[in-house]
């Protein structure tokens, strides 16, 4: 049997009708496309993640290269970009000033502190941005895009939801990381 190898516009009606999952399934099984150079977009919102994202969150986790890392969804590409990457000497309050006090982000945040026992730990925090002053589609296109993304990002220890600064403040964070 010879490969058939149909379209992008016909691989995006497979996944409409059977969901990203599915469409990778079929294709295998009828030789229709080859499957690696199929973008593995969310099922629910279409956003792609780009392989730069995965790459600075494993240098964040394994390497300790970063303090935080700011994602953002490029609605004209329909994929999930790096728009910004904190240096590891960086402090929390440049963290929060990173974000957009008028739009929707995702982030990453690699918080060091001391235990009780004078132990030194670190958690990494996933943080999804969405202030009360952004455009409800950009709120509706992150929150239907978070979870996948958040599995893309294998590692994350705690996630927190944030509408408004006082709701990841410092204290919060302290609090959620013991």
């Amino acid at each position: 049997m010879f490969p058939i190898f149909w379209n992008a516009t016909y691989v995006s009606i497979l996944r409409i009708l059977c969901g990203s999952y599915r469409v990778t399934e079929l294709c295998q099984v009828f030789y229709l496309y080859d499957v690696r150079a199929i973008p593995q977009a969310n099922a629910a919102s279409g956003m792609a993640v780009h392989d730069d994202c995965k790459l600075k969150f494993l240098e964040l986790k394994a390497k300790r290269t970063y303090r935080f890392i700011v994602y953002k969804i490029e609605e004209k590409q329909k994929q999930v970009v790096v728009e910004k990457v904190g240096e590891p000497n960086q402090s929390y309050e440049d963290f929060t000033a990173s974000l957009p006090a008028e739009e929707c982000r995702y982030a990453v945040y690699d918080f060091d502190f001391v235990t009780e026992e004078n132990c030194q730990k670190s958690r990494i925090f996933f943080i999804a941005w969405s202030p009360d002053t952004a455009r409800v589609r950009s709120k509706m296109i992150y929150a239907s895009s978070k979870d996948r993304f958040k599995r893309e990002l294998d590692g994350i220890q705690i996630e927190l939801q944030a509408t408004d600064p006082t709701e990841m403040g410092l204290d919060v964070i302290k609090s959620r990381a013991c």
